[in-house]
């Protein structure tokens, strides 16, 4: 005689392996919206990297204009 236990339990081993099956889908499912969607992103930022900004060079010299406004008001606090 095969008792109740061993008997019920390969349904259970089979609930438990279907249950697996799905978690395992749905994670799968989520991290490729997340792929799509982060590719997404990507491809905006570099079109927008790719893209003229019209300024030049005027853009590093307004840098180095701030960068040395910004020494100049270190030095300041330092004296």
């Amino acid at each position: 005689m095969i008792p109740l236990a061993i008997e019920n339990s390969d349904r259970y081993v089979g609930g438990a392996y279907l249950v697996f099956l799905l978690l395992l889908l749905i994670y799968v499912a989520i991290m490729a919206v997340k792929l799509q969607r982060i590719q997404r992103d990507l491809g905006s930022i570099a079109d927008l990297a790719e893209r003229p900004s019209g300024r030049g060079e005027r853009d590093v010299g307004q840098l180095r204009g701030r960068e040395q406004e910004i020494q100049a008001v270190r030095q300041g606090d330092r004296g």
